[in-house]
């Protein structure tokens, strides 16, 4: 256990379940000897970290596993999310299984994965994102114009409410709910979706992980947002250029290395798990005890 002397744990509070597990978590974390932090308000958390761990533990959702991997974005700390959330894509161990996946890294038979990232530059403003960054027009203004290039190439023009740049973690998020194709994990590559185009012939392409990609606001009635994973980021006018590109270090992120995606896929997305007359497969079955509560998520 000499590569984790120090753990992080991110609890949720706001997830009763969540507060039901702790307790037990920190008794498991103190009999193997670890020295445990533990923040129990995920919001903000950039400006409230302690000491750095080696490990950071997420119980919650999605959005605090962003939330941690925004606050070590400069220093990047392996992450293992325990998924007390709904959907669950980043943090797929269910917490039944939590404290079996923990001594499996702890003891060193499960390694990370490293998950892509981009940069955003805006100005003098920089961005990293584990899941996706987005030109999006205001709620209450008419569409957003915006165009492409990719390494130097024009691409196109979209017109509508904006624009989804997203890593292969970040296509089962948002790019998904827009018509985005879904990505395996651990490849490499740049979802461009875009969001409700007035263009009927628009449709997701993936570029080349390396390409150097620039968007430019070109018309807008109002302001356009700069989102990334989620967050409100910068205010851009009409005449903006972003720079996106892949950051050179990807995340490392830990998860039940048994996890079986396409099988993910299925429980999350509600896909059909056999042809119409067909019996399920056993191994259809829920992970979880309770078909109530599927723990866990895609990947």
């Amino acid at each position: 256990m000499g590569a984790f002397a120090r753990v992080l744990v991110l609890a949720d509070q706001r997830k009763p379940q969540v507060v039901a597990f702790l307790p037990e978590l920190e008794a498991w974390l103190t009999e193997k000897g670890l020295a445990t932090d533990v923040v129990r308000e995920v919001r903000g958390l950039e400006r409230k970290l302690p000491t750095r761990p080696d490990l950071v533990l997420v119980l919650g959702g999605d959005g605090a596993m962003l939330g941690a991997a925004r606050a070590f974005a400069d220093d990047p700390v392996p992450i293992l999310g325990v998924n007390f959330g709904y959907l669950g894509f980043l943090s797929g161990t269910p917490h039944q299984r939590s404290l079996e996946v923990l001594e499996g890294i702890l003891d060193g038979s499960s390694t990370p994965e490293p998950r892509m990232r981009l940069v955003a530059d805006v100005g003098d403003r920089r961005a990293v994102a584990l899941n996706d960054v987005v030109l999006q027009r205001g709620s209450h203004q008419g569409l957003l114009t915006a165009g492409l290039w990719v390494d130097g190439d024009w691409v196109t023009t979209y017109r509508g409410d904006g624009l989804i740049l997203a890593t292969p973690s970040g296509s089962t998020a948002y790019s998904l709910a827009a018509g985005g194709p879904v990505l395996a994990p651990s490849m490499l590559g740049i979802v461009a979706t875009p969001l409700c185009s007035q263009g009927l012939s628009n449709r997701p392409i993936v570029l080349h992980p390396d390409a150097e990609l620039e968007v430019e606001v070109t018309s807008a009635t109002g302001i356009t947002t700069l989102v990334v994973d989620g967050q409100a980021f910068y205010p851009l006018e009409p005449g903006a250029r972003v720079r996106i590109h892949r950051h050179p270090d990807p995340y490392p992120l830990f998860s039940m290395p048994e996890l079986d995606p396409y099988r993910r896929l299925r429980e999350r997305l509600g896909w059909a798990s056999g042809m119409p007359g067909e019996a399920t497969p056993s191994s259809s079955a829920p992970l979880t005890a309770d078909p109530r509560h599927v723990d866990g998520g895609f990947f």
